[in-house]
């Protein structure tokens, strides 16, 4: 049989060679997961997942479709997304899951992971592996109860971690040396059983670590000496700065009794001393005095020993007694055991009470004050809302700050709360008011803020004030409170609504008419119903239906009602309504320009706006934008915000400055 012909020597050698080049490439990778592959890897991970009826969770059973991200927008719950339509976090908190931690390795094909939290469930055994993750910024496992120790190698791949909360479980063991992640920003370790020294922690943007109720032991690294010592509290074998505990030359706390202590307990046994020679006079006057009453109501022609009413009516006048002085005072008329054992109950409850309701101070290097200077302080009543009340109060030697007194915000406990406050309080950005100081009761929470000297922005805008913000202000305004917002949104990725709130009265402006925001982030504090009768972002169209709520896009739509209320001049009908209502603002806005009427749009009081009608439009463009009724149509915020950028600003007329300067001298 003959033989077919061989193919040319120059045709056999670019094959051989496109052979070798194919053997020695390497092999393909997988695709990263695209939109409909990560619903299909999300829905699988739920599956894994075992609420307290032993099946997937409640909430999570609607994912299904559409997917889970369209735009930045997700209608999943506990799902957030970026921009380009994948997935960003998991915030799956409180849902009641049980067994042992999921295999988060099932997550390791979703590029976009940035955000994963399991906390406040009741997961129990080993720390889960994570080391698949590596591109995990937020890990949250706090409030489980997780166990065992945690390999020394966990964290090693994990080379961008910034933030990482495992408090409030029963780990054990050493903290891994791999926890030091060179870009780590929070560390959370409280309320564990982790044992032996502290990993040396020299990274320069390291904000908040807790560690305290441990049984960590040896010196405290000198790069976290900057923290406060309540973040190393209930460890009784670590010593070095914060700590008051210095240590010997072995790296033990040393046994000896500092010299503030022994003061203290010389100053507790004088006392003591006092009170016993006190009590003995007081009792022998007593003796003494009584032959000379009984001596002297015989002589005034009194009753017996046992009548306790003077016949002459003088007699019975007495000093007025400070009644609350009176109350914490007095004891029962029994014995002397029952009185000590009141007044130790007395004093116990007393010393619960100072320590539940004593300010908690956030921002370091504050002047410290306590409850009783604010209540010493000249006050001001600012204003009322739907949450509670403001007072502007001025410290006798220190400078104004807000009080804010909040009725319902009883949606988590105490130390959530806590938590919560401590994570608004590290937050640091020119348009947002810092959090000073806070004081936690059931039945009221008080927040503490900087005074800020022009006040809100609707208290210009709708107190006949208004020609005090000329266009360039009112621009500047709204883009300072963009930016404010596009912070919440980078710092709070597990928030659906890092605001919550935003409208004009809790738009302050600074001595430069610069926008601060308030009363942000408070969704997660406040109790449910109430968010949703009188929040703003629940008052988007989204949370119009009887089973809406809130999206990725509510605060945006939050910013474009404060848009057109700034161009206006008119103050939104909704924000006087209670429960979930859509705006007449936008609609009204909306029917003006359709019938080609823009003109009658902005509000008169707008002054140097000659010349600069065309942005004007523009920037009513870009909040009708924030304002569209279908989410999916919506704008994300990285676009209202690159739009609001392509307007430039005015410059500053001579005019303009004195005003600024006589409002605010005013």
């Amino acid at each position: 049989m003959a033989r077919p012909p061989r193919p040319p020597g120059h045709i056999r050698i670019a094959f051989s060679l496109a052979a070798a080049v194919l053997l020695l490439l390497p092999p393909p990778r997988p695709a990263a997961a695209q939109p409909a592959a990560e619903a299909d890897v999300l829905i699988a991970f739920r599956d894994t997942l075992r609420g307290p009826d032993g099946a997937p969770p409640g909430a999570l059973r609607g994912w299904g479709t559409p997917g889970p991200c369209r735009g930045n927008a997700s209608s999943w719950y506990g799902v957030s997304c970026h921009g380009n339509g994948t997935v960003q976090g998991l915030q799956l908190e409180r849902l009641g899951l049980s067994g042992s931690a999921p295999d988060l390795a099932a997550l390791a094909v979703l590029p976009g992971l940035r955000a994963l939290s399991l906390a406040d469930n009741a997961l129990t055994g080993a720390f889960p592996n994570v080391s698949a993750l590596g591109v995990l910024k937020m890990l949250y496992l706090s409030r489980n109860r997780l166990s065992g120790v945690i390999p020394e190698g966990t964290f090693r791949p994990m080379r961008g971690l910034r933030k990482l909360h495992l408090g409030f479980n029963d780990f054990s063991g050493p903290v891994p040396e791999s926890i030091t992640s060179p870009r780590l920003l929070e560390l959370s370790l409280a309320n564990n059983r982790f044992e032996g020294c502290l990993p040396d922690f020299s990274q320069p943007e390291l904000r908040f670590v807790d560690v305290s109720n441990n049984n960590l032991s040896g010196p405290i690294p000198a790069g976290l000496s900057r923290f406060n010592s309540s973040m190393f509290a209930g460890n009784r074998f670590l010593c070095g700065k914060p700590l008051d505990a210095e240590c010997d030359g072995l790296g033990v706390p040393r046994t000896g009794m500092s010299p503030m202590m022994k003061i203290a307990i010389a100053l507790i046994v004088l006392g003591l001393i006092l009170c016993a020679v006190g009590i003995a006079t007081g009792v022998l006057g007593r003796r003494r005095r009584k032959p000379r009453r009984r001596a002297a109501a015989e002589a005034l022609g009194g009753g017996g020993a046992g009548d306790q009413t003077p016949s002459n009516p003088k007699l019975n006048t007495a000093p007025a007694v400070n009644i609350e002085n009176a109350a914490s005072t007095s004891q029962p008329r029994g014995g002397a055991g029952a009185g000590a054992a009141a007044g130790g109950a007395a004093a116990a409850k007393r010393q619960r009470r100072d320590e539940h309701g004593r300010l908690v101070f956030i921002q370091e290097g504050r002047t410290r004050f306590e409850i009783e200077d604010l209540l010493r302080a000249s006050a001001e009543v600012l204003g009322s809302g739907n949450f509670g009340s403001s007072y502007k109060a001025t410290l006798c030697d220190g400078p104004a700050v807000v009080v804010k007194r909040f009725k319902d915000m009883n949606g988590v406990g105490r130390e959530d709360f806590s938590e919560h406050m401590r994570r608004l309080g590290r937050l640091a950005h020119p348009n947002l008011l810092p959090l000073v100081a806070y004081l936690y009761k059931k039945e009221e929470k008080l927040l503490v803020t900087d005074y800020i000297v022009n006040g809100s922005l609707a208290q210009l805008l709708h107190g006949n004030r208004g020609s005090l913000l000329d266009w360039g202000k009112r621009l500047r305004i709204l883009k300072g409170a963009a930016r404010g917002l596009a912070h919440l949104y980078d710092e709070l990725p597990m928030l659906t609504v890092p605001h919550g709130h935003l409208k004009s009265s809790n738009v302050l402006l600074d001595g430069a008419f610069e926008a601060v925001l308030s009363d942000y982030a408070l969704v997660p504090v406040v109790t449910p119903s109430i968010a949703g009768q009188v929040m703003v972002a629940y008052k988007a169209p989204e949370c119009i239906a009887p089973q809406g709520k809130p999206s990725k896009k509510s605060d945006v739509w939050s910013l474009g009602i404060l848009i057109l209320e700034v161009l206006t001049g008119k103050f939104p009908a909704n924000y006087l309504r209670q429960g979930r209502q859509g705006g007449d603002l936008a609609g009204w806005v909306q029917s003006v320009v359709t019938e080609e009427r823009t003109g009658e749009v902005f509000d008169k009081d707008i002054t140097g706006a000659r010349g600069h009608e065309a942005d004007m439009v523009k920037l009513l463009q870009v909040g009708l934008g924030c304002c569209d009724a279908d989410v999916d149509q919506r704008w994300d915020l990285k676009t209202v915000i690159a739009r609001m950028d392509e307007i430039r600003e005015p410059e500053p007329t001579a005019a303009a400055a004195a005003a600024d300067s006589s409002s605010s001298s005013s």
